[in-house]
């Protein structure tokens, strides 16, 4: 899939994701989709703080977007490192 086609496909599954977590006061915001199809994200609100943020991370936001595109190697959060 073209770049451009993939990040917008990215940010149309946040966008599904999003209610989610601001059901929990979070929130999620695409920051960029590197060169080795890693999606960079930043959880906010009570998301960012949350010390279940990677689990949430690795369960929810990976899981769904790997599992639509599955050329994407892997979600990082650019506060969680």
């Amino acid at each position: 899939m073209e770049h451009t086609a993939l990040i917008e496909k990215i940010t149309s599954i946040i966008e599904q994701i999003r209610p989610y977590l601001q059901q929990d006061g979070g929130d999620i915001q695409f920051i960029e989709l590197t060169p080795e199809n890693i999606v960079r994200v930043q959880l906010r609100g009570a998301c960012g703080s949350c010390p279940h943020a990677k689990i949430t991370l690795k369960h929810m936001v990976e899981a769904t977007i790997m599992e639509q595109c599955p050329e994407i190697k892997g979600v990082e959060d650019i506060n969680l490192g």
